[in-house]
Order: structure tokens, then C-alpha cells, then sequence
């Protein structure tokens, strides 16, 4: 079984262990790094694996994940530097750190993968899409998409994609988040109680999630089988319209891409 260490045990670090337990892997083959040592403790006491240094983790990992801030690679990287063996695969799932940085800082010939994963991963249903390095190759790769299919699902792009995924999926839960609270205020606003409100939209934003990963036909076709001639549906989307809900969302992502695109550019410099 391949040997991981997650350097960084956050909360998306944390959510990468725990669903490679739960997918069967053994605790053994595992090991992570934690700056806190209160931290550490807690977390390795709960999982069953062991907590190192980011040294220690290189001399045992074939996959070394690195999975702490975008700020904090640079000296992670330079430690991982001076540590790692020949042919172990680096995983970054740092947003918007270049893989030519990565590459940069590791002995020449590294493999190296980037990953933009999401929330999600929390509840074992993230999002990730990956690219590889120079020097990863395809078998690399579904080592990764392997890995990453333990807590979700995983789709291969090419790294000039990755500030577009980034806007897209990687801030994406953010806009659901956004969407769900405005109609929680507006079920309110009517006046429902909270959490019924909160239960109505909830289930339903659920819902029509499965419908949308179930079914073949195009989200025009769902939504328009809701939509009654002269009846209520329609007469809220006439007022979305109105208000440019659709070309906000659009200029919004865009926006998320361009501040994605600044960060690896300035990630890129450092």
C-alpha cells in the first residue's frame, strides 16, 4: 500500500486522513505534520496515525501531500527540499501556488501535482481537479485521482484551467452558502420561523443537487419542469432577471479568476 503523509493537519488536511481511513487504508501507511502540538496529540490520538516532523515525513511517504496554507508553502517546500527521497510524488493542494514554484523549490526532476480541491471534502464530497507537473506522469496521476476519489469526486485539467476550477468549485460551496442564506432571510421575511425556513431550503438546495448529478438532462430542462406558464416559478425568475442575478454570478466568477490568477502570479515572485 502507498505510504501518504499530509503535511498540514487543518481542517481540509484532516478531512484527506480521515477519508483515506474510511476508504480502508491503514493507519500505518499514513502520517501527518502539525506545527501545535496540542494539536497533533488530539488528532493523532483520534485517528490512529502517527504525527512527525516534515523531515520524518519525507523519509516516509511516497506521497507527500501538502495541504497548509498558500502562505506557509515557501518554508514547508524548503524543508520538504532537503529531506526528500527520489521518486516520491509531492501533492500542493494550495490554491493558486504555480506549479513552477513547487517544482522550483524541490531537487530537479520532482513529480509534482496541483490540486484544487473544496470544502466539501469536509463531508467526504469534494470537488478536486488536477494537473500534473513536468515530471508527473500518468500513472502519478491516478495515484492522485485514487486518493482524492476517498473523499469525493476528481477531474484531470490542464494547469491553465486551474484559476477557472479555482473561481468555479474551489470558492464555489461559498455561493451555494451565499444563495441558501439570502432565502433562509426571504423565507423569514414571509414569515417562517428560522429553522423551518433553513429545513425547507436546505433539503430542497439537497434535492435538487441529487437531481442535478442523477439525471442526464440539462439544468434548463429541470428548471423549466418547475416552471408553470403564469405560475409562481416564473414570476420569481422574472424578478432574478430584473435584477441581473445571472450576469452578477458570471462577472462574480470572473472576478474569483482574475484575485486566483494575482495570487499565483504574486506566489510566483515570492
Amino acid at each position: 500500500m502507498t505510504r501518504i503523509a499530509v503535511l498540514g493537519a487543518g481542517k481540509i488536511g484532516e478531512a484527506l486522513l480521515a477519508g483515506l481511513l474510511a476508504a480502508g487504508r491503514s493507519p500505518a501507511d499514513l502520517v501527518f505534520t502539525e506545527r501545535h502540538p496540542e494539536r497533533a496529540a488530539e488528532l493523532g490520538a483520534r485517528l490512529g496515525v502517527g504525527s512527525v516532523d516534515v523531515a520524518g515525513a519525507a523519509r516516509h511517504a511516497e506521497i507527500a501531500v501538502i495541504a497548509v496554507k498558500p502562505q506557509d508553502i515557501v518554508p514547508v517546500l524548503a524543508e520538504l527540499a532537503t529531506a526528500i527521497t527520489p521518486g516520491t510524488l509531492v501533492v500542493s493542494l494550495c490554491a493558486g501556488v504555480p506549479l513552477s514554484v513547487i517544482e522550483g523549490a524541490l531537487p530537479a526532476g520532482t513529480a509534482v501535482v496541483r490540486v484544487m480541491p473544496n470544502t466539501p471534502m469536509l463531508v467526504g464530497e469534494a470537488m478536486s481537479a488536477v494537473s500534473g507537473g513536468a515530471h508527473a506522469d500518468d500513472a502519478q496521476l491516478a495515484a492522485v485521482e485514487k486518493m482524492l476519489g476517498a473523499v469525493g469526486r476528481v477531474v484531470r485539467v490542464p494547469e491553465s484551467q486551474q484559476d477557472a476550477v479555482t473561481a468555479l468549485s474551489g470558492s464555489g460551496p461559498a455561493y451555494f452558502f451565499f444563495l441558501v442564506e439570502a432565502m433562509i432571510d426571504a423565507g423569514i421575511l414571509l414569515g417562517l420561523p428560522r429553522a423551518v425556513a433553513a429545513d425547507l431550503i436546505v433539503q430542497s438546495a439537497f434535492g435538487a443537487a441529487r437531481m442535478l448529478r442523477e439525471s442526464d438532462d440539462h439544468p434548463v430542462i429541470l428548471r423549466e419542469a418547475v416552471t408553470s406558464p403564469a405560475g409562481t416559478t416564473i414570476a420569481a425568475i422574472r424578478e432574478l432577471e430584473k435584477h441581473g442575478v445571472r450576469a452578477a454570478l458570471i462577472a462574480a466568477i470572473e472576478a474569483a479568476r482574475d484575485r486566483s490568477a494575482e495570487l499565483g502570479r504574486a506566489a510566483a515572485r515570492a
